[in-house]
C-alpha cells in the first residue's frame, strides 16, 4: 500500500483522511508517520489507539481507478457506539448509535454510511434523540475491515453521505427567507410545499 507513497501524501487511516509526515526507507520496516490535529483528535476515534492497535488503511483514490462504490472524502462527520452485534447466518448484524443524533438524518435505509473507512449499506434506521441504524458485515468484509473484530460498547468514525449534506444545504439557500417567519426543518419544508404549489397554480392559470 505504501510502495508509490510520498511525503504529503494522503491516507485514510480508520476513514479519517491524513497526511504522512515520515516514510521509513525502503530498506527499513514498512512505517509511516502522521499528524493529528486537535480537531481530528476530538472528532473522532484516534485518540483511543494504542501501540500494536489494527487499523483500516486506504490510500486515496487516483483519476483512473474505477469507482466501484461511492465518494468517501475521509472527513469524519461524529462517532457511533456499538450497541449490539447479531450473527445472521454468516454475516454479522451492527447496531450503532451516533453520538451526534443530527447525523441522522442523512442516513437512509438502502443508503450508505461509511464506519472507520469501511463504505457499508444501511440494513435500518431508527430516528430520533435515542434513534440508531444497522448495517451488516458479509464474511468477505469481515476478514479485511477491523469493526468485525470490534465489540459492544466500542467506538467507530462515521462519515454520512456528502450529497446529502449539499442537498440539504442548497434547499436551505433557495428557501432562506421564504419561511414566513418560522425557523427549523419545519419552515424550510413548508417553504418548499408552499412554492411547489404556487408554481403548479401558476401553470395551470388559477394564481
Amino acid at each position: 500500500i505504501l510502495s508509490d507513497a510520498h511525503l504529503g501524501d494522503s491516507i485514510s487511516i480508520n476513514g479519517t483522511c491524513l497526511t504522512i509526515t515520515a516514510l521509513n526507507p525502503p530498506s527499513s520496516p514498512v512505517s509511516f508517520k502522521v499528524g493529528l490535529s486537535p480537531e481530528t483528535l476530538r472528532r473522532t476515534s484516534l485518540s483511543t489507539l494504542t501501540t500494536s492497535s489494527p487499523v483500516n488503511l486506504e490510500r486515496a483514490v487516483s483519476a483512473s481507478t474505477r469507482m466501484g462504490g461511492h465518494f468517501v472524502q475521509g472527513h469524519v462527520d461524529t462517532t457511533a457506539t456499538i450497541l449490539s452485534v447479531t450473527p445472521d447466518e454468516n454475516s454479522l448484524v451492527f447496531r450503532l448509535s451516533p453520538r451526534d443524533p443530527s447525523v441522522l438524518r442523512y442516513v437512509i435505509e438502502k443508503g450508505y454510511v461509511t464506519l472507520d473507512g469501511a463504505s457499508l449499506t444501511v440494513t435500518k434506521v431508527q430516528d430520533g434523540k435515542e434513534g440508531w441504524w444497522e448495517v451488516m458485515l458479509i464474511a468477505y468484509t469481515q476478514e479485511r475491515v477491523v469493526m468485525a473484530g470490534k465489540g459492544v460498547g466500542e467506538v467507530v468514525n462515521v462519515e454520512v453521505d456528502m450529497v446529502g449534506k449539499y442537498v440539504e444545504k442548497s434547499v436551505r439557500g433557495y428557501f432562506e427567507g421564504k419561511g414566513d417567519g418560522k425557523d427549523g426543518d419545519m419552515g424550510v419544508l413548508e417553504a418548499m410545499v408552499g412554492r411547489l404549489v404556487e408554481e403548479k397554480l401558476k401553470g395551470m392559470g388559477k394564481a
